[in-house]
């Protein structure tokens, strides 16, 4: 019932005849969803490959617990149909538009091909990164690639800049902050001794605190030229362990600081915010906060998630705005965590007095929003290039809120054109 509650009650094959989405899914089984377009040249270099890795796993013990749908990013239904007859699997109907566009936005697709592998009988993602299961495992071994805990994939050896060794076992029972970085990385090298400075602070003033630098570097040389600079440990120089955590925290580029807890639970992939904002860690773990202040450094969570944004006229009605939406936002939070899913959605409040980044002025050229209008409200996703206004905001109460916000994340507001 989970995956027909997105894909719909069928399935096309190739011939136009249909495929009861519960023929597919269902205990053991997985469901692979392919966005991809003819016009797309990665997608049809990656398609052949795709193609052949899928017909010989199919021919395996777990082949058929195996189904790809794929669905079309192509701009007219005679595109879709001739790239989908290179196919050997089903797809969505080209019409359901609509279902394309929700399907994009939850599984949060900026950029094509993508595959995720999902869980037959709840839906839920296995994995993310589909592709490089195709690339990496090539005989299914691995399968059904459900996501392994964060201790299974980080347990092992660490290391100082002195080379000496300490096992991860050791770390146990502390905040531990992921570094990922690389010392060709310009921005990278800027942050770092910022974050040397707080790491520091932080220890001096006896925080729980330990981290591990993940490093992008290119050879061994660099990797322990940077590592040199930290006071902390690392990964050993090309350790598989990086890619799988960067895969796990859905790391898209550097510098990116992830928090984790001592139960080993994730606090935040947003930490190079918290440094930012917090740089001597008064606020540590940097627990995220239901409604924050927009700033520069959330310039790249934006980028990333569904955002909502309330403009206010000045100060005073920042706060105002911040103090309605947060039981708001606090309650939708809990409500994903409680299903161990991420919020469906990031809540900021802004005025331009407080807007030190200049990221406001710079948001709104973006989005094409006209000052004089405020106060307002939007939600940006940036992924979908979609956005709500909403220009009557003087009337809002929590109740008010709380239904806009259901709504939107229910697919029930029509939104517009980013760009």
């Amino acid at each position: 019932m989970a995956l027909a509650s997105i894909l719909g009650d069928t399935l096309v094959k190739k011939d136009k005849t249909t495929v009861q989405v519960s023929d597919i899914t269902g205990p053991g089984k997985v469901v692979g969803l392919y966005f991809s377009a003819h016009w797309c040249p990665p997608c049809r270099a990656f398609t052949p490959q795709f193609a052949e890795w899928y017909q010989a796993f199919k021919k395996t013990a777990n082949g058929a617990n195996l189904e790809v749908v794929f669905v079309s990013s192509d701009r007219d239904e005679k595109s879709f149909q001739e790239y989908f007859n290179e196919m050997p699997w089903l797809a969505l109907d080209y019409a359901k538009r609509d279902a394309k566009d929700k399907l994009s936005k939850q599984f949060k697709v900026s950029g094509i091909p993508t595959l995720v592998f999902l869980d037959g009988a709840s839906g839920k993602v296995n994995e993310a990164d589909g592709r490089s299961v195709v690339m990496e495992d090539k005989t299914g071994a691995n399968f059904p690639w459900t996501p392994k805990s964060f201790e299974e994939v980080f347990s092992g050896v660490v290391i100082n800049n002195s080379k000496e060794e300490k096992k991860t076992e050791e770390l146990k029972g502390k905040v531990l902050g992921l570094y990922f970085s690389a010392h060709w990385c310009g921005p990278c090298r800027g942050f770092t001794p910022q974050l040397v400075k707080s790491y520091n602070k932080m220890k001096e003033d006896g925080k729980n605190l330990e981290m591990v630098f993940c490093s992008s570097d290119r050879d061994e040389a660099s990797f322990m030229e940077y590592f040199k600079e930290m006071p902390w440990l690392a990964l050993p120089f090309g350790d598989k362990r990086k890619t799988a955590l960067s895969r796990m925290f859905s790391v898209q580029g550097i510098p990116t600081l992830v928090f984790i807890d001592e139960n080993l639970k994730l606090i935040t992939t947003n930490g190079r915010s918290a440094i930012d904002t917090d740089p001597e860690g008064k606020e540590f773990p940097f627990h995220p906060k239901p409604v924050n202040m927009l700033t520069g450094a959330a310039a790249g969570t934006i980028n990333e998630n569904v955002s909502l944004i309330w403009f206010a006229a000045d100060p005073a009605g920042a706060a105002s705005f911040k103090e309605m939406l947060f039981p708001v936002a606090d309650e939708i939070i809990q409500s994903a965590k409680a299903k161990d899913d991420a919020s469906p959605m990031d809540f900021f409040v802004t005025c331009e007095e407080e807007d030190e980044d200049d990221i406001m002025e710079g948001l709104m050229e973006f989005c094409k929003l006209d000052k004089s209008k405020i106060p307002f409200l939007v939600i940006v996703d940036v992924s979908s290039q979609a956005i709500y206004k909403d220009f009557d905001t003087k009337t809002h109460t929590a109740d008010s809120l709380k239904t806009l916000i259901n709504k939107y994340i229910d697919g029930k507001i029509e939104t517009s054109k980013l760009r």
